[in-house]
């Protein structure tokens, strides 16, 4: 008798951050994961470090905010894959702004990406979840759950995403579908540098974070990807539209 196929995924923003950290968890883990990115040659880095994981790695390079990009996305997954287990949608932009002080065009870009794409996408991977009853995981943020100054397309594109998580998941339970959220606080990734902070300003912002979240210190990508890989396990079967903090405790001060 031959053995099952393994579980297949598609996560998004795989080229850095949290989804990069994700697809090496789920790869490690014999997950074949489909990595979408935008960046050719950070893909072709993360396919050569996944080589000698039990989880095939197979790069797909789309703009996930274009007309096409979902469909085409979850197309060629299911036609590398033949299934699709679990959606992890990881990418993400951040911009500065007051309410304001924020452009229609930086409005839109940000909910663009951060809400628009992972409704698309999860719509266009709908049929092929419901088949295997799979699993979501958006990556909001504690600004999700909490409002901090400046950053007014931002804290309201992740409480948009930590809705629809719940929408999604309400709507899909039906058919066996789990949809949840992680809302981590500072992580160390590229996200600040790519909305135009300095690497001096980078470095004080990370040495405030000690003091901002109660365990004291800022998170790391791979702790994220741990709780997404629990959150897309049968361990976690029973869990669905949740939006859980991870953030060092963040979430529970005031704003400071």
């Amino acid at each position: 008798m031959s053995a099952a196929p393994t579980r297949a995924a598609v996560v998004t923003g795989a080229s850095s951050g949290i989804g990069r950290a994700t697809v090496l968890a789920l790869s490690e883990g014999g997950t074949r994961v489909a990595a979408v990115a935008r960046d050719v040659a950070a893909l072709q880095q993360l396919v050569d470090e996944c080589a000698t994981r039990q989880g095939t790695v197979h790069p797909i390079v789309a703009d996930l905010v274009s007309p096409d990009g979902p469909d085409s996305i979850v197309a060629e997954a299911l036609a590398r894959f033949g299934q699709l287990d679990l959606l992890v949608n990881a990418a993400g932009l951040i911009a500065m702004g007051t309410t304001d002080g924020t452009s229609d065009d930086t409005w839109d870009r940000v909910m663009d990406l951060n809400v628009r794409a992972p409704f698309r996408l999860m719509r266009a991977a709908f049929s092929a979840l419901k088949a295997q009853r799979g699993a979501v995981v958006n990556v909001s943020s504690v600004n999700g759950q909490r409002v901090f100054p400046n950053l007014s397309a931002y804290n309201t594109s992740k409480a948009a995403l930590d809705q629809l998580t719940r929408c999604a998941a309400i709507d899909w339970a039906p058919h066996g579908i789990r949809v949840n959220a992680v809302n981590p606080g500072v992580t160390v990734t590229n996200l600040h540098r790519r909305s135009g902070m300095g690497e001096d300003a980078y470095a004080a912002f990370l040495e405030r974070s000690k003091e901002t979240h109660p365990l004291g210190r800022p998170g790391q990508a791979s702790e994220i990807a741990a709780l997404i890989v629990f959150l897309a396990s049968q361990q976690a079967g029973w869990i669905t539209g949740e939006t859980i903090a991870i953030d060092g405790g963040r979430h529970l001060t005031c704003a400071r």
